[in-house]
């Protein structure tokens, strides 16, 4: 990370794996109830891997005062969202989960919330990189408290707005430096995979079933099982478990170039276009997912590959970044 194009390879390398833990927490959600380790690890995953791809979107958002920033982000997010929010409505009700067609652009279907999420928390910028630290204070605050209102959830994805902003904010004030002495320390590597594998060991013995839905951030804590005073204190709790698994996550990663760095600059393809290869064979071949942990692995890995593979990029580049 000591030259741009050495960042660039480090973040390109996190974007990899991430993607495919994205890819790999999707396919293994069907069966992860029947499976204890299954279990364990989708919600260590769920805890880190979208707030650590937040971090980076962060991280990268920091000239928003640019000229044509905002034009830019509509371009390349609110409008693909709006596309594959169309895509999904016919989708869903080919494959019989909707009985009619229903084009709602409000309620985003299952991964699209991270655009639209995404295209207010480049908004919020213009409001909270001017408190810089104080700001992330303030957003940690607000991602807390918006679990006290009953009626949040899934709409206009305001919910996990609110939850998750605190990490691409997080990711937008830190810069290189800061962030390469706190990964690339001397003890980073060892603390980092030693939290790591604490995590698993703790949530594969006392995580609750139901509290899945805290990982998502996606609903109020009055939906999650009642609302208590002490609520607001677990959040924090995650928030802070989450960032150590982020910084944890990060000094695992190297700056080397790989075959699959490149896919890591085309994780928008894999993460826009895999839900329609695991939901058509969930819908056409139901059952197939085996619980084989190989099979699952190499099904993800060659989901990744195939969909962050040049080829992919050059036909759908028109629907998915808008080039022609």
């Amino acid at each position: 990370m000591a030259s741009e194009a050495n960042r660039s390879k480090f973040f390109d390398n996190a974007k990899f794996i991430l993607i495919f833990l994205v890819v790999f927490g999707h396919v293994i959600s069907p069966v992860k109830e029947q499976d204890q380790i299954l279990f364990t690890l989708y919600t260590v995953i769920y805890l880190f891997h979208m707030p650590a791809f937040i971090f980076i979107s962060g991280y990268f958002a920091k000239g928003y005062r640019k000229k044509g920033y905002l034009t830019k982000s509509v371009k390349k997010i609110l409008i693909p969202y709006l596309i594959f929010q169309f895509i999904y409505s016919v989708v869903y009700f080919l494959v019989g989960k909707n009985d009619t067609i229903e084009f709602d652009f409000l309620h985003p279907h299952w991964s699209l919330w991270f655009l639209l999420s995404l295209f207010f928390w480049n908004l919020f910028l213009y409001v909270f990189a001017k408190l810089k630290w104080y700001g992330f204070f303030l957003a940690v605050i607000l991602g807390i408290a918006i679990g006290y209102i009953d009626e949040v959830g899934s709409f206009l994805s305001i919910s996990r707005t609110f939850v998750f902003f605190p990490y691409f904010l997080l990711g937008f004030l830190f810069n290189g430096e800061l962030l390469k002495r706190i990964i690339r320390a001397k003890y980073s590597v060892p603390v980092g995979l030693g939290t790591l594998i604490l995590t698993l060991l703790y949530f594969g013995i006392d995580f609750p079933r139901n509290a899945v839905p805290w990982l998502l951030g996606d609903e109020s804590y009055q939906s999650m099982g009642g609302e208590q005073l002490t609520d607001g204190f677990l959040r924090a709790f995650q928030y802070v478990l989450t960032v150590i698994l982020i910084f944890g996550f990060f000094s695992l990663i190297p700056s080397n170039q790989y075959k699959i760095t490149k896919i890591g600059e085309r994780t928008v393809y894999v993460y826009l276009l895999h839900g329609f290869i695991i939901k058509g064979i969930q819908t056409i071949l139901p059952g197939v997912i085996l619980e084989n942990y190989l099979f699952l692995i190499g099904f993800s890995l060659i989901v990744c590959l195939t969909l962050g593979s040049f080829m992919i990029k050059k036909y759908t580049q028109p629907l998915i970044e808008l080039k022609i």
